[in-house]
């Protein structure tokens, strides 16, 4: 078995790993306010929005930066995140059967290091049950447009990976959903959400 040469454990790293992250998100959102080009931060990074609102401890860091746009928009998006660096590119894979428009962060950057664009009122991948929300279900936060927590909810119950069930259990852990919001979802996402207030853990 060969294994890997590894760096150093090294605190630095860890903590600029996270403040790149960071700093991609803002870059991308304020050229995208600055063109006027509507937009809502989703993902990873909009669950933590959420979380910090009530417990900052509970804070999950992603590598991750997801931002909804209207496929109509994309092309004014192109322009102006060209303006601070990134690059364009069309990848297939990623989960995606049809591919997925991402935002490499500089010419040399790998894929993990980029802008990951979800379509708004499409679906992610032809399976799921409901099309992403629209860039108007979303509000101003500190520094960037965020997304509603209900929009949030639905995205994640669509998509249903092992990370957004981890997701949803955060916010179910801190009160953010609830059996009430039952009610409200649609249909199709009930059964999911009931699995998870039956199964927290």
């Amino acid at each position: 078995m060969t294994t890997a040469t590894l760096a150093p454990v090294s605190w630095g790293r860890m903590i600029r790993a996270v403040e790149k992250v960071r700093e991609r998100l803002l870059r991308a959102a304020q050229a995208l306010h600055r063109a006027g080009v509507p937009y809502a931060v989703a993902g990873g990074n909009a669950v933590a929005a959420w979380v910090s609102r009530v417990d900052e401890a509970a804070i999950r860091n992603t590598r991750d930066v997801d931002i909804l746009l209207r496929r109509a928009d994309l092309e004014a998006a192109k322009a102006a995140l060209s303006e601070v660096g990134f690059v364009h590119r069309r990848v297939s894979g990623l989960g995606m059967p049809g591919g997925m428009d991402i935002f490499l962060d500089g010419p040399d950057a790998s894929v993990r290091d980029a802008v990951h664009i979800v379509l708004a009122g499409e679906k992610v991948r032809p399976d799921h049950l409901l099309d992403s929300p629209d860039v108007t279900e979303a509000e101003e936060a500190d520094q960037f447009r965020l997304v509603s927590l209900s929009a949030l909810v639905r995205m994640k119950l669509t998509s249903f990976r092992d990370k957004d069930r981890t997701h949803l259990r955060d916010l179910i852990e801190l009160g953010l959903v609830d059996a009430g919001w039952l009610a409200v979802l649609p249909v199709e996402l009930r059964p999911r959400l009931t699995e998870l207030l039956e199964n927290p853990e």
